[in-house]
């Protein structure tokens, strides 16, 4: 596995929504409960029964996305004692949920500050070009369907669950999976952790193809990642969803070196243009 740290791909115009979702994502992020309870200490049983509470009223939950109807018990975020102990306590809800929506606002939810960041560097190397090639309106609607296909994708392979999903993930995988079939040859700029994270400048088929692999190797239940609850499923459906987008736009894509400035003959056989005329 390597670390991207940034893209030799420059843009053509600012990518406003990708540093708008960046700045949403981290602002819910620091207004949820689980932004007290990233590596602190002192956490209570309170503090966690508040945010199970919190994830499975805005997180996206596998059976009620098929079932299409809210579960009929949820946590309430108050503590109880029981025969086995404390607990948290669970009731009928006291609000009404869409699972659809649910969807949504799982997508800009996360359980920590690793989850946090981890996606939000990905966003930010890969899917400024994603939002220059397609344009602000198109890429707001690809990221979303990147993360509706994940979400539902991954509720049809586990239609029992009842375990919150949440992150941008599903949707991010999109962003990286349309950027391995518009940009392949672009370089990155990696850590390889194996090489005490010396960086070396890849080509994005490479980083991003090793990311989609290991992917598939935790999701096919191959290999066993220390984040186990950590939905592998839903970022190999995003990325497939992403690259299956962004193939018809692969043969009018500018490559990297069409699209440097200047031009690498500069000034231009015919410069400076003749008197009156226009170049």
């Amino acid at each position: 596995m390597v670390i991207p740290v940034h893209d030799v791909n420059p843009t053509r115009r600012t990518p406003w929504v990708t540093y708008a979702l960046i700045a949403v994502n981290v602002g819910v992020f620091l207004a949820t409960p689980a932004v007290g309870l990233s590596g602190l200490e002192g956490v209570t049983l309170a503090d966690l029964c508040q945010q199970e509470a919190f994830y499975e009223r805005y997180g996206a939950i596998p059976d009620e996305l098929i079932a299409n109807q809210p579960q009929p018990l949820v946590p309430t975020g108050d503590v109880g004692v029981g025969p086995a102990g404390p607990g948290c306590i669970v009731a009928p809800p006291s609000y009404e949920k869409s699972p659809v929506l649910s969807v949504l606002t799982a997508m800009f939810l996360h359980g920590g500050w690793l989850h946090l960041l981890g996606n939000m560097l990905f966003l930010w190397i890969f899917g400024n070009n994603v939002e220059d090639r397609l344009g602000k309106l198109r890429y707001i609607a690809f990221y979303l369907v990147c993360g509706y296909v994940a979400a539902y994708g991954f509720a049809l392979a586990y239609s029992s669950s009842t375990v919150p999903l949440i992150g941008a993930s599903g949707a991010i995988a999109g962003v990286l999976g349309a950027y391995i079939v518009l940009y392949p040859r672009a370089r990155v700029w990696s850590l390889v952790p194996i090489l005490f994270f010396i960086p070396l400048r890849l080509p994005a088929w490479l980083v991003l193809g090793m990311w989609f692999l290991l992917q598939w190797i935790y999701s096919a239940g191959y290999a066993v990642s220390e984040g186990g609850s950590v939905a592998y499923l839903a970022h190999v459906i995003g990325f497939v969803t992403g690259m299956v987008l962004a193939l018809p736009l692969r043969r009018r894509t500018p490559t990297v070196q069409q699209r440097q400035w200047p031009p690498r003959e500069w000034p231009p056989p015919e410069w400076p243009p003749p008197s009156g005329g226009r170049w």
